[in-house]
């Protein structure tokens, strides 16, 4: 079973908007490392994949092992069989707020569990996922999808992901899970938050998930004690 332990010797870095996509997370994971796939944007990239035709049918492949409802609305709404016509425009998803749509909601988890999927599929090697702490929105459902599809390991830079284990250890028992929003400029007499009950995008009960490893990426000792003293649970 994998830890903090007996993690590979190599792990991939979790680059930008699809630049470390299911392929290269799968190919690498092939090698006896871990592969990460990144987590940013990823809806907006599954939503055009599917208005392109999902050439070789990769999505549709993994949707069909979404262990949740929903998967033949999305096909429904977004796939193009075909692809679009030359020059016409990508439909584009509503704009993240603080409370979202379960429609929305489930794009998001749809489009992680279908990259996690896809990168785990014909091996038995661990897969990570990279997200970015400051990017807070779409978080809480992007984890979950991931977690759905069995993600291994969880890493986050770019800022101080404290709230993070807490909300692994939630979404693992299919509970609600929370995170502080950051607004700057914003006064508020409390501090406002960001929410996902995953009963937004299933109503039936499901076998707790696995809870993957929690690897916070840490540019100086003084975040890393910070981590470990005011973590609201466990950190790798």
């Amino acid at each position: 079973m994998l830890d903090a332990s007996n993690l590979p010797r190599i792990i991939q870095g979790g680059m930008g908007i699809a630049v470390s996509d299911w392929r290269l997370a799968n190919a690498v994971c092939r090698t006896g490392q871990l592969g990460v796939i990144s987590g940013t944007a990823l809806d907006t990239v599954f939503v055009r994949r599917l208005q392109d035709g999902d050439p070789d049918g990769h999505l549709r492949r993994a949707l069909s092992h979404l262990p949740i409802p929903g998967a033949q609305t999305l096909l429904d709404t977004w796939f193009r069989d075909g692809g679009r016509a030359p020059g016409e425009p990508y439909r584009l998803l509503p704009m993240y707020r603080q409370v979202c749509t379960p429609a929305r909601q489930l794009v998001t988890v749809a489009a992680n569990f279908a990259e996690v999927w896809l990168a785990r599929e014909g091996h038995e090697q661990p897969v990570g996922i990279n997200l970015l702490t400051k990017v807070q929105l779409p978080t809480l459902p992007s984890l979950y999808g991931a977690m759905l599809a069995g993600v291994d390991v969880v890493i986050m830079g770019a800022g101080i992901p404290r709230e993070i284990p807490g909300a692994l250890d939630a979404l693992a028992r299919h509970q609600p899970a929370a995170l502080r929003l950051d607004i700057e400029g914003v006064p508020a007499p409390e501090p406002m938050q960001l929410t996902f009950d995953p009963a937004c995008v299933h109503g039936d009960a499901l076998p707790p998930l696995h809870r993957p490893l929690f690897l916070p990426i840490v540019s100086a000792t003084s975040l890393a004690t910070t981590l470990l003293r005011k973590s609201n649970g466990r950190v790798d």
